[in-house]
């Protein structure tokens, strides 16, 4: 990495220096690399140096706060059992469960394909999949699939779907597509495949768990039908979390109120749960189902309680690309190199059977990334508490792996 001044470490120091989002790092736990490669659960505090965390296009680092809320949240549990339902609290900034959510944030035939991109993520598959077969019908009739014109280089252009779309817009009752691609890192043009899609009657729903907290989304003004998230990735709110959930004013307004007897002319059809019910009758425990108005409704049991990222990216991408070129010609970025097109993951395609080793002599020194076999890794810096530095150090290592892994193979 030796060379001008913009490939120095100080250099890297000076970036964070100047980061207007310098002081988040500091609300995360950072794991130390003792920690991180300890064979048992370790105790908290130990003062190592903090490992290299890239892969919160995975799982979020923890908050320092989750501990307290966690056991906020517990002894409200212990000491108002059922009444934390219901009963505000003084010396607690957590909400009564009841509103917990709130505050967090009739297709038929001929109308039946639903398309999706080739390589969507497997839960997205199996999904559309599943929902085909659930109504008796054929995925080879009804489940179309977007493919990249090499999938050297898998990348979909924004006029391929369009194609698609196009081409089976009168049997189309669905579009389902990432927001940015899992594999590639790929930023969707959102508008304007949204547009194209709903002005064929098309409804639109766009998966953003790499997109959220990621990417700027405007998904009301972009008219977007539906939308759903995690919240464990860019969000940082740990494993398993509450998912997020979008759905347009027009697909979940509901006019008929309350106490009339009959609702169900006055709401989007659904697949309905309790906890969608109006909170005004969501007590009441009658079996007439009133929704309320929003995405609220669509919900379906209590939930559980528990532009610096474009820079970030730039500069890693910089280093990668100036790194020295016996090093630098074994790997492929495969995620665009427009930053208009992607959002803070970058993809790396490794030359084959590189893979392993990398990854190994990048965790002997406390530098995290994902891999996607067979030979895919993603990097991914998360502005709030991954820095200049961050990229510097793992391009370092990444140097010294790549030049490990291919004397092994030779």
């Amino acid at each position: 990495m030796a060379g001008t001044d913009t490939f120095s470490r100080e250099h890297a120091a000076s970036l964070d220096q100047n980061d207007a989002l310098n002081f988040t790092r500091d609300e995360f736990i950072i794991p130390t690399k003792a920690e991180a490669l300890s064979k048992s659960l370790p105790k908290r505090g130990d003062d190592g140096r903090p490992c290299t965390y890239l892969v919160g296009n995975s799982l979020g680092l923890q908050p320092k706060r989750t501990l307290t809320r966690v056991k906020q949240y517990l002894d409200t549990w212990a000491t108002q059992g059922v009444q934390g339902h219901f009963k505000p609290l003084d010396g607690t900034p957590l909400p009564t469960w009841l509103d917990a959510d709130d505050r967090a944030a009739q297709m038929m035939a001929p109308w039946h394909k639903i398309i999706l991109e080739a390589k969507a993520f497997p839960s997205d598959h199996f999904l559309v999949e599943t929902q085909i077969r659930h109504h008796g019908l054929s995925t080879e009739d009804s489940m179309v699939l977007i493919e990249p014109k090499s999938w050297d280089r898998p990348l979909l252009t924004t006029d391929s779907i369009l194609s698609v779309i196009e081409e089976h817009a009168s049997t189309t009752a669905l579009l389902l597509l990432p927001g940015i691609q899992y594999y590639t890192g790929q930023l969707m043009d959102i508008p304007k495949i949204t547009a194209f899609a709903r002005e064929r009657g098309i409804f639109v729903i766009w998966d953003l768990a790499h997109a959220a907290g990621n990417v700027e989304l405007k998904l009301h003004d972009w008219d977007v039908d539906a939308a759903a998230w995690c919240t464990y990735k860019y969000l940082n709110a740990g494993p398993g979390c509450i998912a997020g959930l979008f759905v347009h004013s027009r697909n979940s307004a509901v006019t008929t109120k309350v106490e009339e007897e009959r609702s169900e002319n006055g709401y989007a059809n659904r697949l309905a749960g309790w906890w969608g019910n109006d909170k005004a009758s969501r007590f009441v425990m009658a079996n007439k189902f009133h929704p309320a108005a929003g995405a609220s409704g669509f919900q379906i049991s209590n939930p559980s309680i528990i532009d610096i990222t474009t820079r970030l990216t730039a500069y890693l991408e910089n280093l990668l690309n100036n790194m020295p070129k016996e090093q630098r010609a074994l790997f492929t970025q495969i995620t665009s190199t427009n930053p208009d097109e992607r959002g803070a993951q970058l993809s790396i395609l490794l030359s084959p059977g590189l893979l392993n080793t990398v990854m190994e002599e990048l965790e002997k020194e406390g530098v995290f990334v994902d891999e996607r076999k067979p030979d895919v890794i993603r990097i991914a810096p998360a502005p709030l508490y991954n820095t200049f530095e961050d990229c510097f150090t793992f391009v370092e290592v990444f140097t010294h792996a790549l030049q490990v892994a291919n004397s092994r193979k030779a």
